[in-house]
């Protein structure tokens, strides 16, 4: 697997949700969404069904539990309010889905079925291409913004390997490209 970076610029982030908004492109729009607000790997974004944000009445949940598909760990998902305000979105658009509680979110129009990883890599790559984003993007792009975000909004680096599902400090630390240097650097900063 390639190295992909994450989506540092916010005012970037703003732009490919305002393209796919004007494009009317509303599934893509909420797996960036999704993705860029949950920390999930594509395979688990890509499993996500309908059930898993209506509740039987019909109402969008405050948050599910999901087992990953890489470590079969659970995880807690918090529907935040970008989350909220793109699946309405998603739902206007698509308002036949919801009365099918076990419909893939990212579904393929072509069959019953979710969409390829490959064809939402092909879409993440592109769209941060279109935007003027230089670099490797990929769908692991989504998972890397929401670490490089939290990061730089000062969360834990504990709490961000603990949401990551990472085993170590060490392995975050390198997943999120903080050095040595870095930390030094930080150390000099401080100077309490």
């Amino acid at each position: 697997m390639n190295y992909v970076e994450p989506i540092r610029d916010k005012k970037k982030i703003a732009q490919i949700k305002n393209l796919l908004r004007g494009q009317n492109r509303y599934r893509d729009l909420l797996l960036f969404v999704l993705g860029i607000n949950t920390a999930l790997r594509i395979s688990d974004l890509l499993q996500l069904k309908i059930n898993h944000f209506l509740d039987e009445k019909g109402d969008i949940k405050r948050r599910f539990w999901l087992k990953e598909q890489k470590r079969g760990k659970r995880h807690e998902i918090v529907i935040n309010q970008s989350i909220r305000g793109t699946l309405v979105e998603y739902l206007e658009e698509y308002a036949y889905v919801a009365t099918e509680r076990e419909h893939f979110l990212f579904f393929n129009p072509h069959s019953n079925r979710s969409i390829k990883r490959g064809q939402a890599w092909k879409f993440i790559s592109k769209i941060c291409r279109e935007v003027g984003l230089s670099g490797n993007y990929g769908t692991h792009s989504l998972r890397k913004t929401w670490g490089y975000h939290a990061r730089m909004s000062g969360v834990d680096l504990a709490l961000i390997m603990h949401k990551l599902n990472h085993e170590s400090i060490a392995y975050t630390k390198r997943y999120l490209g903080i050095t040595d240097d870095e930390l030094e650097a930080v150390a000099q900063r401080l100077n309490l």
